[in-house]
């Protein structure tokens, strides 16, 4: 038995994807995202069954579906309600690549009244994901302004 029950190796919270080309999509994390591959497990029939992909201080786990135990990509599920969100160095290039490796843009890079310039894409394999690049330290009263300033233009719109 271990003496520590969380692996110091591991974020007190870390996400696990249910994927329909679990290894394609390592390709896409790694080339879009720059993930680090930690570990990956395939069975006998050639899915995944486990893999564990590192970014910066975060770690994302995934697999193949397993529609045979309930464990369902996006697809067989009508979608995901979830958005990971991911601070990278360019969220512009980072963007570009995503969709050049065929992503598909819910939300263009812009920059946010918060002080993030961020975007959102939908990966090939249908999970969402928020990238973003902090590019302003916003102080508490001017934030309250410009938050106050976006709902209204919301409301405008609406």
């Amino acid at each position: 038995m271990s003496a520590t029950p969380i692996p110091p190796d591991h974020p007190r919270v870390t996400p696990y994807l249910a994927v329909d080309g679990a290894a394609a999509a390592i390709d896409f994390y790694r080339t879009v995202l720059g993930a680090e591959e930690r570990m990956r497990m395939t069975g006998p029939d050639g899915r995944v069954g486990h893999a564990e992909l590192v970014l910066g201080n975060s770690v994302i786990m995934l697999a193949d579906e397993f529609p045979e135990m309930g464990f369902l990509a996006p697809g067989a599920v009508g979608g995901t309600p979830v958005v990971l969100h991911v601070y990278v160095e360019d969220v512009d290039a980072v963007f570009a690549e995503a969709l050049a490796q065929g992503a598909a843009e819910l939300r263009a890079v812009r920059d946010e009244f918060y002080g993030d310039r961020s975007g959102q894409f939908q990966d090939p394999f249908g999970h969402r994901w928020s990238v973003a690049t902090h590019v302003e330290d916003v102080p508490a009263d001017e934030l309250e302004r410009r938050a106050a300033r976006a709902a209204g233009s919301a409301a405008d719109e609406a």
